[in-house]
């Protein structure tokens, strides 16, 4: 059975900015015990098509996207041929378009708008995911946040989450009782965790953090979620590294 646990490339960005460091970078993160990786952050010249053999080249599956919502709307025919070209379901957002933040009506008509984005995607095979941060924490006019708009005004049907443990907990909610809330709305999930330094919030690897791993990962396995994504925004030490203790310590959490 394949592995859940997979490595957003955002975490080694840097390392991805052209087509032979890009090549050593999939090649690394196939070597730490990743089966699946999620593209996000590489350079712009890469060409998809050596993307897919690079990847390919080392046995690393490409198991989800980011791409600009942009796209998705007004180029169904490209972003289908990008994910069939991938061999990849999962097409990510990372946000919102600044139009749909500026009011709870706008959160409203984005999430009316992505669904059916998502359903057109849909029939062509390829899942919808939007992709939080904490800013969708805020609440609005009608006293609901922008993830409970999306929630309840999406599709559920089509619009699916790949919900970020770290930047719920940032935005004051509880990770678990979202990923319970979202059920099978929820198919990926971002893995981060937070740690202090004073009163500062941290990024850190999965076990080095405080989050609620036991109950998260109870959550993600009632919900049947098929991919836990590591993704570290920023890292206190090479993300090589962070990559790799995050993999280690969710091994040794029994995630397999």
């Amino acid at each position: 059975m394949a592995s859940k646990i997979a490595a957003q490339l955002y975490t080694v960005r840097e390392a991805c900015q052209t087509a032979e460091d890009f090549a050593d970078t999939v090649k690394r993160v196939r070597e730490m015990g990743y089966e699946s990786a999620q593209l996000s952050g590489h350079g712009k010249e890469i060409s998809d098509e050596f993307i897919k053999e690079a990847c390919d080249a080392v046995g690393l599956k490409i198991c989800a996207t980011h791409v600009p919502f942009e796209m998705m709307r007004d180029d169904l025919a490209g972003t289908v041929a990008l994910h069939r070209l991938y061999d990849c379901k999962y097409a990510g957002i990372g946000g919102a378009p600044a139009y749909a933040r500026e009011s709870g009506a706008a959160w409203s008509a984005f999430a009316k708008e992505a669904s059916e984005v998502a359903k057109a995607m849909a029939a062509e095979g390829l899942v919808f995911v939007y992709h939080n941060h904490s800013h969708e924490l805020e609440k609005f006019e009608d006293g609901r946040t922008a993830m409970q708009i999306m929630f309840e005004d999406g599709d559920p049907d089509y619009f699916m989450f790949e919900p970020d443990v770290y930047w719920l907990q940032h935005g004051g909610a509880s990770p678990v009782a979202w990923l319970k809330k979202m059920g099978k709305r929820a198919p990926i999930i971002h893995f981060k965790d937070m740690t202090m330094k004073g009163r500062e919030q941290l990024f850190a690897e999965i076990g080095e953090g405080n989050l609620d791993w036991p109950g998260i990962v109870a959550a993600c396995e009632e919900i049947g979620a098929e991919y836990y994504i590591v993704e570290q925004d920023r890292c206190q030490r090479d993300p090589f590294e962070s990559l790799k203790i995050s993999f280690d310590n969710m091994k040794a959490m029994g995630i397999e």
